[in-house]
């Protein structure tokens, strides 16, 4: 196994922890709070992408997309995610969260015509089937007033998919023209933007010696790793490992999820997280894996 297979694992790993991770946190910070000090860390260490210079040569059209990116990709999807996984489990977000390639491909179907092949639309079958069984089972001696905020927060996890799907869809354009880490830089700027507003108002009689110092390392760490850390490492990883191949690394994000929910947080997984999750996972090996080829027959 080379080190740039490892990129892609670790990278998806924290991707998956950060599911968890996330609920840790929003169990004593606001969202709101939560998440405009996820992206004020992001910027502060993303400042040296921010030259005027090389602003300046953005075009008009390019900054549209970007926002657009920073709408979906980071505003949407960090309300979102957050306010599902404070409702729902670490382990059931983690499934749908892993859904996130098999949506792709069903936004590029739906919006750009990209017709998928066979293996795709049986991987966005899977998915569909994985996000319906985890979203509508309900866990042992739950209420009516819990399942359906369990309910409720995978629906939001499933809108965040949406939103990071889109931001997929919509970046695939500026990559010809920007550098990875430029396209990061400049949505989470607009993100702080889009953040500010709300997140300031929840800065107001906020107590925030109530706070652990450990919570305070985990919001830290949550920004770093998502804003930084994954995205550096899976594209360092990308650029020397088959597309195909890579895909099926995403497999690690629901297991990394999973296993911070059952360790840290307690959860008890479900024979519906367990069909859901081998229903999301068996898809991103048929979307990711290439078939044997057939030697032809001998004349």
């Amino acid at each position: 196994m080379n080190r740039y297979v490892l990129f892609l694992i670790a990278s998806m790993l924290f991707v998956g922890s950060n599911v968890g991770i996330g609920k840790s946190i929003v169990a004593t910070v606001p969202i709101l709070l939560f998440a405009l000090l996820r992206f004020v860390v992001a910027v502060v260490v993303l400042a040296p992408q921010y030259r005027l210079a090389k602003m300046r040569r953005v075009s008009r059209g390019e900054w549209i997309n970007l926002f657009l990116q920073a709408l979906f990709g980071t505003f949407l999807f960090t309300l979102l995610m957050l306010g599902g996984v404070q409702r729902t489990t670490a382990v059931a977000a983690g499934v749908i969260t892993s859904t996130i390639p098999a949506v792709v491909a069903l936004l590029a179907w739906v919006f750009l015509r990209e017709r998928p092949g066979a293996r795709a639309v049986s991987a966005i079958v899977l998915a569909v089937v994985g996000v319906v069984v985890v979203t509508l089972a309900r866990e042992s001696g739950q209420s009516d007033a819990s399942g359906a905020s369990s309910l409720t927060g995978n629906l939001m996890v499933l809108g965040a998919v949406f939103c990071e799907s889109t931001y997929v869809i919509l970046s695939r354009r500026l990559t010809q023209t920007l550098s990875p880490l430029d396209i990061c830089a400049y949505t989470h700027a607009f993100g702080l933007l889009l953040m500010a507003p709300f997140g300031i108002v929840s800065l107001i009689g906020f107590d925030f010696a109530s706070v652990p110092a450990q919570t305070w390392l985990m919001i830290v760490w949550y920004a770093l790793s998502a804003s930084i850390f994954s995205f550096w490492l899976w594209m360092k990883g990308i650029r020397h490992v088959p597309g195909q191949l890579a895909g099926v690394f995403t497999a690690m994000l629901p297991v990394a999820a999973a296993t911070y929910g059952i360790v840290v947080l307690g959860e008890r997984p479900t024979l519906a997280h367990g069909i859901a999750l081998a229903c999301v996972v068996g898809g991103i090996a048929i979307a990711s894996l290439r078939p044997r080829k057939t030697r032809p027959a001998a004349p």
